[in-house]
């Protein structure tokens, strides 16, 4: 597979964990999205479809209006992609890996994409990994709103990577998250991390 870009969503409302900055909240030391940007620390590019922070480095972008939701931010996001390939990624994905990614990368080199799947078996719309072309021609005649509509008929391969595919939209997710990044050996970003 030729090299990929990554496109981080990280402006959502956060409405389940009272509105807060859920990219920005830490967990073992690093906030959330600077985990999700070290498991893609190989792409060719990092765009952040959210407000501008100073770490990690990135292009940030944002979509029009800030928060209409995932589909206006990956339009957003994709415009600026020029790889091949591009990940799609929540920015609330504390335990997601290079070696995640990577199993990503080999899957969707077979079709036109790959997604993780978490522990009951539901493929996770924003933790995958797409051919560009393919996302960008379904997206000219896609007039849904979700991305489950638009990214399905796509026909992904599936990832089993149940932690990798762990996302923090309540307060009890969140604290388990912390829990668990607070035993982690300073150094690592999760199972298989580095």
């Amino acid at each position: 597979m030729d090299g990929y870009d990554a496109v981080v969503l990280a402006g959502g409302a956060a409405r389940r964990l009272g509105g807060v900055d859920k990219p920005g909240l830490d967990v073992g030391g690093r906030t959330m999205l600077e985990r999700v940007a070290e498991a893609v620390r190989d792409a060719a590019l990092l765009v952040v479809v959210g407000p501008p922070r100073p770490r990690p480095a990135a292009r940030y972008v944002r979509e029009d209006p800030p928060g209409a939701g995932p589909l206006p931010a990956l339009r957003t996001g994709l415009a600026e992609v020029g790889s091949p390939w591009f990940a799609l990624l929540a920015a609330d994905m504390p335990f997601l890996d290079g070696e995640a990614v990577a199993a990503l990368r080999r899957a969707a080199a077979v079709g036109d994409g790959a997604v993780l799947v978490d522990a009951e078996g539901r493929p996770q719309w924003l933790a995958g990994l797409w051919r560009t072309a393919a996302v960008r021609a379904a997206l000219a005649d896609y007039s849904g709103r979700s991305l489950r509509g638009l990214l399905a008929p796509l026909d992904p391969a599936e990832v089993l990577r149940p932690e990798a595919a762990r996302d923090c939209d309540t307060p009890e997710e969140l604290a388990r998250a912390r829990e668990a990044g607070d035993s982690e050996p300073r150094g690592r970003l999760g199972p298989g991390g580095s």
